[in-house]
C-alpha cells in the first residue's frame, strides 16, 4: 500500500471519527430535543430511536478505529498475521450490528403511522445492504486466512533451504 494511499485513508478516517463524535456530542442531543415534540401516541418512540441512533455511530467508530490499526498493520508489514483476525472480526461484528440497528428501526417504526410503509421498506433494504458489507467483508477475510496460510508456508520453506544450504 502507497504512502499517498495509507495518508488519504488516515485523513478520511479521522474525518469519520470527528464527524462520528459530532454526531454524538451535538446531533443526538439536538435529534433527542425535535423527538420531545413527538405526538403522544409516538412519544414511546423517542428512546429506542435514540438509542439506535448512538449504537449505530458506535458501530461506525468501531469499524473505523479497526481500519486504522489494520492500515497501520500494513504499513509495519505485519498484516499477514494471525494479529490482523482480531480486527476483521470486529469488524464484521460491527457490521452485523448495524445492520441488526437498521432492522430494529425499521421495527420500531413500522407499527402505526410514525413513517410510510416505504420507509419501513427502504430500511429493510439498508439493512440487506449492510449485511452485505459485512458478507464482503468475510469473503476478504477468508483472503487473508489463505495469505497468512501462505506467507507461514513460505517461512517455513525458507528455514529448510537455509537448513539445507
Amino acid at each position: 500500500m502507497g504512502k499517498l494511499a495509507v495518508v488519504a485513508l488516515r485523513v478520511v478516517l479521522v474525518v469519520l471519527l470527528a464527524g462520528s463524535l459530532f454526531v454524538q456530542g451535538v446531533m443526538v442531543p439536538l435529534l433527542a430535543a425535535d423527538l420531545n415534540g413527538l405526538k403522544p401516541e409516538y412519544a414511546h418512540l423517542r428512546t429506542p430511536i435514540l438509542v439506535i441512533i448512538v449504537l449505530g455511530v458506535l458501530t461506525a467508530q468501531v469499524v473505523a478505529v479497526c481500519v486504522w490499526r489494520l492500515v497501520t498493520m500494513v504499513r509495519r508489514g505485519t498484516v499477514f498475521s494471525h494479529g490482523a483476525f482480531r480486527y476483521v472480526h470486529l469488524v464484521i461484528g460491527a457490521f452485523v450490528a448495524a445492520a441488526c440497528l437498521v432492522f430494529a428501526l425499521g421495527v420500531v417504526l413500522a407499527p402505526g403511522e410514525a413513517v410510510a410503509p416505504g420507509v419501513v421498506l427502504l430500511l429493510g433494504g439498508v439493512g440487506v445492504a449492510v449485511l452485505g458489507v459485512a458478507l464482503v467483508v468475510l469473503v476478504l477475510r477468508m483472503l487473508l486466512a489463505q495469505a497468512v496460510a501462505r506467507d507461514i508456508e513460505a517461512h517455513r520453506m525458507q528455514a529448510e533451504l537455509e537448513e539445507v544450504i
